[in-house]
C-alpha cells in the first residue's frame, strides 16, 4: 500500500470519481473505505486531479467524502502450485473458502489469498549455484496432480541473473524462499514458489511465437473433420439461447487434447454455472482415468455477481492459462459468455459518458476483443519447449442475430467460427452447429479433396431442400433427390453425435479418418433407384446401420459386422455400366 489517498466526489452506480493530490496511474488498484470494509476498485480514467474508478463490489453505502486508498499496484493474480482444482471468483478469491468465511451469500470487502499457504510441496531443484537464468527459466519443480509444476524466475525480472543459492530438495509451502539470484550489479533477489502478475499484461517470456498448425482434437466429429481448431488457435461459438453453447463447451473441455482447462463463467446464469460446478468434480478424465478437476481451474463470475468483476474474470483466466503455457503445457481457455463481458464494457462506457458505437457498445470494442484473443497462441520457450493457449469464447447474440457488434468484432479475430442454429437445436440435431454458416482457417485431419466433396454435397442438398419446399418432392428429379438424401446422411450419420454414449460421444482421430473415408466412398458412389421411395428407404437403412457402427467399439466383431453390412447395402444399389 502507498500513503496516497483520495476523496470520493461523485458516485454513478459502480463507478466512483475521486479527487486526489498524489500520483495515480491507469489500472491502479484502489480500496474505497466503507465502515470497517475496504471495497476493491480499479482506476479506469484519469482527468487531471480527478480519477474514475470501477468498483468490483456493490457500492451500496458509499457516499461523497469517503476515503479511497491507492495501492500503487496493478490488478494481479497469484501464480504458483495449487491453482489446479480451484474454483475462483473473477478477482481470484477461492469461492469455497469465501463461503466458509462469509456464508453462501457473498459479503463485500472480503479478499482471501488465492493459493493455500498450509500445503507443503515437494520441491526438487533444477539448477545449481552459478547457473545463469532469466525471467521464465525453471529453478525447480514440484508435483501438482499429474503434472510437474515449474517454479520459474518471476516474469517481471529483466536481464540475466546468476544463481546465488538454491534450496535443497524438501517439502515447503509457497511462501518459502527456494532460491536467491544476483544481477550484474550485485543486487540479490529472493524467489519463492509464488509470484504475482498483472492480469491485463500478456506474459511474454518466450523465444518466439509459432504459427498454430497442430490440430487440437476434441473427439467431436463435426469439429475435428469439418471445422478444426489448432493448438494455440482461437474460435468462437455464437448462438441463440438454448442452442447448446454451454454443453458444447463442456464436451470440448472433457475430451480436448490439452493438458490444462480453464473455464471462465463470465456473466453466465447462475444455474448453468452451478451445473458445471456439480458435474465436473464427478467426471472422469478420459486421458488419465482420474478426476477431471485435477487439471481444471474454474473462474466463476455469474450474472448475479458485480458487473465490473466480469471484465476481470476473463483476464484472470487468460493469465492463468499463459502461466501453464510457460511450463511447456497446452492450455485451453473457454470463456462463457463474452457477450456478458462486452455488456459490462458497455455499461462502464456509458457511465464514463464516452461516444457510443453500434448498439451503444464502446467504440473500442473491436480492439479490446482483439487484444483478448491475441493472448492465445503457440510459443517456443527459452528452453525450446513448446506451449500453447487455445481460446474459445461463446457469444450470446440477442435473437441469434450474428450481425450484432459483439459477434462481428469476434469474427474478425478468431480462426474458427461455430455458428449454432436454433433450427438444428429444435430438430435435436446435436451438436447444433450449422455446417453451412460455420468455417475454419485451420487444417482438417482428413484429406482436403474429401472434405470439399462432403461440403459440396451439404450445400447442394440444402439448395434442393429449399427448392422442394416450393415445388414439392414430386417436382424434384430422382437424381437431385438422391443428392439431398446424401446430404441428410452425412448430417445424421457423421455430424450428429450422442454424448450419452461413451463410444459415439468421443471419436478418436484414427476412427474419424476411417469412418469418414468410408462415408466419402458412399458419397462418390453413383446409385440407381427407380423411385424416390426406394431411395428414401435405402438411405434410412444405411443411416441406422452407420449409427449402430458409430456405437460399436473399433476392432470389435460388431464394428466389422456393421461395416460389412454397409458395404453390402451400397453394392446392391450401385449403378451398373
Amino acid at each position: 500500500m502507498t500513503d496516497d489517498f483520495g476523496r470520493i466526489v461523485g458516485i454513478n452506480g459502480n463507478m466512483i470519481t475521486i479527487e486526489l493530490d498524489g500520483a495515480v496511474f491507469q489500472n491502479e488498484v484502489a480500496y474505497a473505505h466503507l465502515d470497517n470494509k475496504r471495497l476493491k476498485s480499479e482506476v479506469i480514467r484519469i482527468r487531471g486531479r480527478y480519477a474514475d474508478l470501477q468498483i468490483f463490489e456493490s457500492p451500496t453505502g458509499l457516499k461523497v467524502g469517503d476515503k479511497v486508498e491507492l495501492s500503487g499496484k496493478l490488478l494481479t493474480v497469484e501464480l504458483g502450485p495449487g491453482l489446479l482444482t480451484q474454483i475462483y471468483d473473477g478477482l481470484q478469491n477461492p469461492l469455497p473458502k469465501l463461503a466458509e468465511q462469509g456464508g453462501f451469500f457473498l459479503k463485500p470487502g472480503i479478499y482471501l489469498k488465492a493459493l493455500p499457504r498450509d500445503i507443503k510441496w515437494a520441491f526438487t531443484p533444477m539448477v545449481k549455484v552459478g547457473d545463469t537464468v532469466r525471467a521464465g527459466d525453471t529453478l525447480g519443480t514440484v508435483p501438482e496432480g499429474i503434472f510437474s509444476h515449474h517454479i520459474m524466475v518471476p516474469f517481471s525480472f529483466e536481464g540475466k541473473y546468476r544463481v546465488k543459492q538454491i534450496t535443497k530438495p524438501g517439502d515447503y509451502n509457497v511462501d518459502t524462499v527456494v532460491a536467491q539470484i544476483k544481477d550484474h550489479s550485485g543486487s540479490v533477489k529472493k524467489i519463492t514458489m509464488l509470484q504475482e502478475w498483472p492480469v491485463k499484461i500478456p506474459i511474454q517470456c518466450f523465444r518466439k511465437r509459432l504459427k498454430p498448425g497442430e490440430p487440437l482434437l476434441t473427439k467431436i466429429r463435426i469439429l475435428d473433420t469439418f471445422f478444426p481448431v489448432a493448438k494455440g488457435g482461437t474460435f468462437c461459438v455464437p448462438g441463440p439461447f438454448g442452442a447448446g453453447k454451454t454443453v458444447l463447451q463442456q464436451l470440448i473441455s472433457r475430451n480436448a487434447d490439452v493438458d490444462v482447462v480453464i473455464i471462465a463463467a463470465c456473466g453466465e446464469r447462475a444455474g448453468e454455472v452451478v451445473e458445471t460446478l456439480r458435474e465436473f468434480p464427478l467426471l472422469t478424465d478420459p486421458r488419465t482415468g482420474k478426476n477431471l478437476m485435477e487439471r481444471t481451474v474454474i473462474i466463476c463470475n455469474t450474472s448475479s455477481m458485480p458487473v465490473a468483476a466480469r471484465e476481470a474474470s476473463v483476464y484472470t483466466a487468460v493469465t492463468i492459462a499463459e502461466y501453464y503455457r510457460q511450463m511447456g503445457l497446452h492450455a485451453l481457455l473457454l470463456a462463457d459468455s463474452t457477450s456478458r463481458w462486452a455488456q459490462a464494457l458497455r455499461e462502464m462506457s456509458g457511465r464514463l459518458e464516452e461516444i457510443p458505437g453500434d448498439e451503444a457498445f464502446p467504440a473500442y470494442l473491436e480492439s479490446v476483443t482483439a487484444k483478448f484473443y491475441e493472448r492465445g497462441g503457440m510459443v517456443r520457450l527459452n528452453n525450446n519447449a513448446v506451449g500453447s493457449v487455445t481460446i474459445g469464447g461463446t457469444v450470446s447474440p440477442a435473437g441469434g442475430n450474428f450481425d450484432e457488434p459483439v459477434t462481428q468484432a469476434t469474427l474478425k479475430v478468431v480462426g474458427a467460427f461455430y455458428g449454432l442454429s436454433k433450427e438444428r437445436s429444435d430438430a435435436r440435431r446435436y451438436p447444433a452447429i450449422n455446417p453451412l454458416d460455420s468455417w475454419s482457417k485451420y487444417s482438417s485431419i482428413v484429406p482436403l479433396e474429401s472434405l470439399q466433396l462432403a461440403r459440396k454435397i451439404l450445400r447442394d442438398g440444402n439448395d434442393i431442400n429449399q427448392m422442394m419446399k416450393v415445388v414439392g418432392e414430386e417436382g424434384t428429379s430422382v437424381g437431385d433427390f438422391v443428392v439431398y438424401l446424401k446430404s441428410e446422411y452425412i448430417d445424421a450419420a457423421y455430424m450428429q453425435q450422442n454424448a450419452f454414449n461413451d463410444i459415439d460421444g468421443a471419436t478418436p482421430e484414427e476412427r474419424q479418418k476411417y469412418v469418414f473415408g468410408k462415408i466419402v466412398i458412399i458419397l462418390r458412389t453413383e446409385m440407381a433407384f427407380k423411385t424416390k421411395a426406394e431411395a428414401r428407404t435405402f438411405f434410412q437403412t444405411i443411416t441406422q446401420v452407420t449409427k449402430d457402427w458409430n456405437r460399436a467399439p473399433m476392432d470389435s466383431d460388431e464394428f466389422r459386422e456393421c461395416e460389412a453390412r454397409l458395404d453390402k447395402l451400397v453394392e446392391g444399389v450401385k449403378k451398373r455400366a
